[in-house]
């Protein structure tokens, strides 16, 4: 099952791009987004009311789902796109993916899960790994104060993207499913952006063509509905910095659909990283840790075997 979810994650949420590309047009963005987040809760809503798990979280689980609407359906698409119109993608792909060293930091931190070394050492790989396949789109930004900025909100995106991840694991040990906090948080984040689009007086339109409405169908079911719960599913099932990996590979994929569509070419660097970000995944899920590996068994496990 693990793998089925982490194989769906890294597919759906590898493709998005292409419906994204095709939003881009006469509607705002965070009103795009909106639409996006609106339909799904609206998915998820009669779903769960269909199966008779629809329930309002109260108290300290409210504040959660709040939290964790805003961390993951509003404010970090708000800081991604201010990123996206400062500095390349690639760099935003490469910064966004650090969350596996983030998530692993902040679960230590909050709460107090030991930091993995294979974890940190397979984030680290992938990191590099991306590093090199944007190299040449990367290597065009000077240390400027434009990138700088766009760096920052990359970050910002980033970390609100982890702390999103933090409260759903928290979430599910309190015996709450993804799909029911999804759900609520969904609805607060759609709330927020419509709200925002209000405010800057951002005029209420939608592209009635058939390919942004395909787009918007494909962003809110594969890519919300299906793609936001079984990723959270997997950050309860296997823990926030292992689940995160997936964000290092949605920008292989990512890569390998633009060579099938638009004619992107494999360059040694580009396939040098590729070969870093395949070993970092197996870092990542490797069971045994990294040190000790090479030690004898022990005198009592060999006489017992």
């Amino acid at each position: 099952m693990n793998a089925v979810l982490y194989a769906l994650v890294v597919l759906i949420w590898g493709t998005t791009w292409i419906a994204l590309k095709w939003q881009l047009g006469v509607v705002p963005i965070p009103m795009s987004i909106a639409y996006r987040f609106g339909l799904a809760a609206l998915i998820l809503f009669a779903w769960l009311a269909w199966r008779g798990q629809l329930q309002r979280p109260r108290g300290r689980a409210g504040l959660w789902v709040l939290g964790q609407g805003l961390c993951l359906f509003c404010f970090n698409f708000v800081c991604f796109l201010k990123a996206s119109a400062l500095i390349q993608s690639g760099l935003v792909a490469v910064v966004f993916s650090s969350s596996t060293l983030w998530n692993a930091l902040l679960a230590r931190l909050v709460h107090g899960r030991k930091l993995a070394p294979q974890v940190l050492a397979g984030g680290a790989l992938g990191l590099c790994g991306l590093l090199l396949l944007f190299w040449p789109e990367i290597s065009a930004h000077g240390a400027s104060v434009t990138t700088l900025q766009g760096l920052a909100w990359a970050l910002g995106g980033t970390l609100c993207f982890s702390t999103g991840n933090l409260l759903s694991a928290a979430l599910q040990r309190q015996g709450w499913k993804p799909a029911q906090t999804n759900a609520w948080g969904m609805l607060t984040g759609t709330l927020l952006l419509l709200s925002y689009c209000l405010l800057q007086g951002l005029p209420f339109t939608f592209e009635p063509g058939w390919r942004y409405a395909s787009a918007l169908l494909y962003l809110a079911i594969p890519g919300s509905v299906i793609g936001f719960t079984a990723y959270l599913t997997l950050v309860g099932r296997l823990g926030p910095e292992r689940a995160a990996y997936s964000t290092v590979l949605f920008p292989v994929v990512a890569l390998n659909a633009s060579a099938l569509f638009e004619g992107y070419r494999w360059t040694l660097p580009a396939m040098l990283g590729l070969a870093c970000v395949m070993a970092g995944n197996v870092l990542v899920f490797r069971n045994k840790p990294l040190c000790g590996w090479w030690r004898k068994p022990a005198e009592g496990a060999r006489a017992t075997a």
